[in-house]
């Protein structure tokens, strides 16, 4: 009886899903219309919901509710009642390694086809291994906190004391299970930072020196202007983006974390901000450009479904007229540290390539951050120098 009212909530949720936003952002209002689903009812619908979102396109033709038995097969590693209601016999073979898994599926219905859960696979970065990034979806990624320097003893304590599985990554990063309520174990304590464990590795890029003057040119929450503080303290520093929201969760993150001098600006990068930037000239920008956010859809599989082909044109283009608009503002000689949270060629290789034959940057060094390998977002990042010849080269470009 447990399974089949587990079914029909899953049934509602995908009827009153809209498709044109987030889980994350809709679950909460349906389970406040209904109250009487206790924490369990809530935890076993989010999970249901998110497993069948992790087929994306594949087995386009069967029901819903048999393609939510294949999800629950493989994206599950220990037995639940729901699979042992309904598929029995796959539940017993829960423990089964993902490629047999996989396998058996492919038995019970010939035209699975593991490429169709991301039908974008063949516009993918150079290197990044197909198969394996496919399998990733059906794993759901972790948790990832950075640990603020000095509190690596408290907060490891805290998480053994509430027997918390978690794993060092090294450099003051920890994996914790994901769903892990660090809001409940660390009440009122800010001794990390939630970040993805790919997003950390892009501070081995910054490479910054004391004193230097630094722009994180798309700043969101800051996330990359704390590790660059981290790094270095003794930075001048400008953070910019075009949300004035976001940017007050900024000044709290900055506030937590002792980060109390820097300059804030709210602009549009796709205009020329000469006007308020005319009198800036940096040693280093952080562009955490705008993106299809491909390479985080493990954590959000619903985008999988509802994402276009046509918008990954559309972000190269609005990349390139960020960058084309923030270059200008660099030191020859200095540093542009182009990072994406996109698994796109178009957005990542080929946006270094038009930097460098467009912009007159030198390529030092760029990297897939392959999450897929950690239960972790994949993303990529480029280190590009500006020539000491190239500032006519960008003012150039400004009028084309």
């Amino acid at each position: 009886m447990k399974a089949l009212n587990q079914l029909k909530t899953f049934q509602r949720i995908l009827a009153e899903f809209p498709g044109n936003v987030q889980l994350s952002k809709f679950l909460p209002g349906f389970f406040r219309q209904n109250k009487q689903m206790g924490s369990t009812d809530r935890r076993v619908a989010s999970r249901l919901i998110y497993n069948y979102f992790r087929l994306g396109n594949a087995l386009p033709n069967l029901p819903p509710e048999d393609k939510l038995m294949v999800a629950e097969f493989l994206c599950n590693t220990q037995t639940n009642s729901f699979l042992q209601h309904f598929k029995p016999e796959w539940a017993a073979c829960i423990a089964f390694t993902l490629n047999e898994k996989l396998e058996m599926v492919k038995v019970a219905y010939p035209h699975f086809d593991l490429h169709d859960v991301y039908p974008l696979y063949s516009r993918l970065s150079a290197g990044i291994d197909t198969p394996e990034f496919l399998r990733s979806f059906f794993i759901q990624p972790d948790l990832f906190i950075r640990v603020r320097k000095g509190f690596e003893q408290q907060v490891k304590a805290t998480l053994a004391k509430a027997e918390v599985t978690f794993k060092d990554e090294g450099n003051n990063c920890l994996s914790l299970p994901n769903g892990t309520r660090l809001e409940t174990l660390f009440p009122n304590q800010h001794w990390f930072e939630v970040q993805d464990y790919s997003s950390q590795q892009t501070a081995h890029y910054f490479k910054p020196q004391r004193w230097e003057n630094w722009w994180d040119a798309c700043a969101a929450s800051g996330g990359k202007s704390l590790l660059l503080h981290e790094q270095e303290p003794d930075l001048k520093l400008v953070v910019s983006d075009i949300r004035e929201s976001i940017l007050a969760n900024l000044d709290e993150r900055f506030r937590q974390a002792g980060l109390m001098k820097y300059q804030k600006k709210i602009l549009d990068l796709t205009q020329n901000p000469d006007f308020i930037m005319h009198n800036y000239a940096f040693d280093g920008i952080i562009l955490d450009a705008p993106c299809t956010g491909s390479g985080t859809w493990g954590r959000t599989p619903e985008l999988i479904t509802q994402f276009g082909e046509h918008r990954i044109e559309f972000f190269q283009r609005l990349q390139q007229s960020i960058v084309r608009n923030v270059v200008k503002y660099l030191k020859p000689g200095k540093p542009l540290i182009y990072i994406t949270c996109s698994a796109f060629k178009a957005e990542n290789e080929d946006a270094v390539d038009f930097m460098v034959k467009e912009l007159g940057l030198q390529l030092e060094e760029m990297k897939v951050l392959k999450g897929y390998t950690h239960r972790a977002d994949t993303m990529f990042v480029a280190r590009m120098i500006l020539g000491e010849t190239t500032e006519s080269r960008v003012q150039s470009t400004e009028s084309q």
